[in-house]
């Protein structure tokens, strides 16, 4: 592997340490590099307002039409006593304990966890960091492009949609209210939700680099995701749909590391005598094993040549002797 491209693993000598670093510190910098190009590429297309709108529009028409699930829906059962969406709802009961809760999770979980997820395989899956980092690169690439080709405004923003901006009103909020005076997010980029496609990816990464039987509850994070950015009414049903099948077309395009070969290395630590015990003239007991071994190996290759050439001709004379006694029983018979 190289330092180029593959996180190495314990090395020895002086300047492995120095090594190490510089790997980590050219990951970090390529991982920060490639975050900063999205970000600064989302803000290309935050003054395509009207365009936005139209777009939200035509998704709002398209989910009913796939008779998917109302987005109020959710959103209900996050809001102090099912208030209905419309702005009605206001701060200050004592019921804001979820709608709280998923707001805060929208806005702190998102880029900690999956930067924990990649720091904790760079140290201990290195094959699946590279596997996992290239996926999310090509993933957030492709969001990258539909963003600008595609912009559009969130349901919270949409009037059809009588849904509430649980964050400006429960809070806490990663978004200014108006969308022109944002000049750190470009909330028109609602398709794909990369909150989903990144959650689906620390999952199924999990799922990949683990053994535990219990590695499919790694799932209720894509789950609860889920939940979370339909609720707080920032993305549409077809945002994450529109995410899980970019990173499916990614993970097709992109191989999965292979699980280390674990017989292999059972085989190379047994013992010479068991490894080559399938392989003896037939008929050859464990003293002729032992013995032959022992001889072969005080004599030298000449010895081990006589004692091959020695093992044939036992073996055809072991041939021969059944055939002779069988003719030999004939001729008395006649």
């Amino acid at each position: 592997m190289t330092s180029h491209t593959t996180p190495a693993g314990p090395a020895g000598g002086p300047g492995a340490g120095t090594g190490q670093r510089r790997r980590l510190i050219r990951e970090l910098l390529l991982v920060a590099g490639l975050f900063a190009v999205y970000k600064g590429g989302r803000l290309l297309s935050t003054d395509r307002t009207d365009e936005a709108f139209r777009n939200a529009g035509r998704i709002w028409d398209a989910e009913r039409a796939l008779h998917l699930p109302g987005e109020g829906a959710v959103q209900r059962l996050l809001l102090p006593g099912g208030a209905p969406g419309g702005g009605g709802a206001v701060a200050g009961g004592t019921g804001e304990v979820l709608v709280h809760a998923a707001n805060t999770y929208y806005a702190a979980v998102h880029f900690p966890a999956t930067a924990l997820f990649l720091v904790w395989l760079y140290l201990r899956r290195p094959a699946h960091y590279l596997w996992t980092r290239r996926v999310l690169t090509a993933l957030t690439g492709a969001a990258l492009a539909l963003h600008l080709a595609f912009p559009l405004a969130p349901p919270r923003m949409l009037a059809a949609a009588r849904l509430v901006d649980t964050a400006q009103v429960y809070g806490p909020a990663v978004y200014r209210s108006a969308p022109e005076a944002d000049t750190l997010a470009n909330q028109f980029a609602a398709m794909p939700s990369l909150h989903f496609g990144w959650a689906l990816m620390v999952a199924l990464g999990l799922i990949a680099a683990t053994r535990s039987r219990w590695r499919l509850l790694w799932l209720l994070h894509p789950l609860l995701t889920l939940v979370v950015i339909v609720g707080t009414a920032n993305h549409y049903w077809l945002d994450a749909v529109v995410a899980t099948a970019l990173l499916g077309a990614a993970l097709l395009l992109i191989r999965r590391p292979k699980p280390p070969a674990r017989s292999l290395a059972v085989v190379r630590h047994l013992p010479q005598r068991w490894r080559t015990a399938d392989h003896e003239p037939a008929g050859a007991g464990p003293e002729g094993a032992q013995s032959s071994g022992t001889g072969t190996a005080d004599a030298g290759p000449g010895a081990v040549r006589g004692a091959g050439a020695a093992g044939a001709a036992g073996a055809r004379s072991r041939a021969v002797a059944p055939r002779a006694a069988a003719g030999t029983a004939a001729g008395v018979g006649r």
